[in-house]
């Protein structure tokens, strides 16, 4: 499991973070070596042994976090803390114990007094972040778990990034050439006139517009340019015969900048109704997720009631059998009742057990409700990270074809100022 560690002072924040309702469940299981039973009371009082000495950072914080698919019980989590305190060399320090679960995850917080009352100084702990990183790999090989990618090597963690080049690419590596062929040909087909031919395009998502060359071409919706002969199957003199009488068609330049104005428009219409309709997915899982967290705390508190009950109906049965009287007597006497409370204590220790097993699969049982609302929030999080994606790549390189067209306009606008600015007599 992940180990994450580090000193620190401020009693009460830290006591106020475990304890957050933003959790799903919150479950303080140990507070070893205070006089106080809650969190926050015990966390003051480690503040203030600290008073004693000049340590501003009294305590030590450490997260637990195994691999989101394991399930996890307490004693394994309790073994692996003990491991961290002999490891750190906090043994036997006031600690307290708190377990979160959120979303499908159970991951544990310990913390622990960093001063020695005794000796009233504050335990040095030295490479901590190495000394956790080399139990934390221990752990995953204990436990037979798969190996973080990245845990041992960092350029393992390296994002996944596209640059605009890749993205292109992938985007025409995506287009079907034959239908687009099918298209200028349909286009071509049921036009009789250049005007029309214009029109047929546009109605097939294409701008029909003036090459640089004195030919013509046509822009689809990302901006690419394609030469009408080629995709048409045609000569470029019977194309040029046609299209001839063409008027007002816009070059290459003007055609993609009022294809990245509209576009941007229309993309921008489209990513906020997708937003609309995903808060409104998020919202819904949320409300579901709310709704199992309310039932599952009721479920715990049923079990725990249930537990009590037993607990103490089998401590009287166990405390029935240490007879009194004349016979208590006889059985101090024989050693019989030492026995019986040897046998006592094995039976009050199974049966402690046993009751921490029954929660841990409860726990367990209910992860797994909860994991299956958080697969599908997953997978509405990772659909609205590739949209937006999409949305945002789209939308730059709209936003840079415009800036390439006004790029152009201000330089002709000043070879322009430059021409009138010359006088046409001046002989060089």
């Amino acid at each position: 499991m992940i180990l994450q560690g580090s000193q620190r002072g401020g009693s009460r924040d830290l006591a106020r973070h475990l304890m957050k309702a933003e959790n799903e469940h919150v479950e303080v299981y140990e507070l070893r070596g205070f006089a106080s039973n809650d969190l926050r009371s015990a966390l003051d009082e480690a503040h203030a042994v600290s008073k004693g000495t000049r340590a501003k950072q009294f305590l030590f914080s450490l997260s637990l976090n195994p691999p989101p698919s394991e399930n996890v019980d307490t004693d394994q989590f309790i073994s692996a803390i003990d491991k961290c305190e002999n490891r750190l060399g906090l043994m036997g320090q006031p600690r307290a114990i708190v377990f979160h679960e959120k979303n499908d995850r159970r991951h544990c917080h310990v913390v622990w007094s960093r001063i020695d009352a005794q000796a009233l100084k504050a335990i040095p702990l030295p490479h901590t972040r190495l000394k956790l990183q080399d139990l934390s790999r221990d752990l995953y090989l204990e436990h037979g778990w798969k190996m973080p990618q990245g845990f041992s090597n960092s350029k393992g963690r390296d994002p996944l990034n596209f640059t605009m080049a890749e993205w292109q690419q992938a985007k025409r590596a995506g287009k079907n050439p034959r239908a687009i062929k099918t298209a200028f040909q349909d286009a071509w087909a049921v036009s009789d006139t250049g005007d029309a031919f214009g029109v047929a395009l546009k109605e097939r998502g294409y701008v029909l517009s003036k090459g640089d060359r004195r030919g013509f071409v046509a822009i689809d919706l990302t901006c690419e340019v394609y030469a009408v002969p080629k995709w048409t199957g045609l000569k470029t003199k019977d194309v040029q015969a046609r299209l001839k009488d063409t008027k007002n068609l816009p070059s290459v330049h003007e055609a993609k900048a009022e294809i990245a104005a509209e576009m941007q428009k229309e993309l921008q219409a489209i990513q906020a109704k997708q937003a609309g309709a995903l808060n409104e997915r998020y919202a819904e899982i949320s409300r579901k997720r709310q709704e199992l967290v309310v039932a599952q705390t009721e479920a715990r508190k049923k079990l725990r009631d249930a537990q009590y009950k037993r607990s103490n109906e089998e401590a009287l049965l166990r405390q029935r059998r240490l007879r009194k009287g004349i016979a208590g007597l006889w059985d101090r006497i024989t050693g019989a009742r030492a026995r019986v409370i040897h046998q006592n204590e094995i039976q009050a220790l199974l049966s402690f057990k046993r009751d921490q097993r029954e929660r841990d699969l409860q726990a367990f049982s209910q992860i797994e409700q909860r994991r299956v609302l958080q697969k599908r929030m997953d997978r509405l999080s990772e659909f609205t990270r590739n949209q937006n994606r999409s949305l945002q790549e789209d939308l730059r390189q709209y936003r840079e074809i415009e800036a390439r067209k006004r790029e152009k306009f201000e330089l002709s606008r000043k070879n322009q100022g430059r021409h009138r600015d010359v006088d046409p007599s001046h002989e060089i």
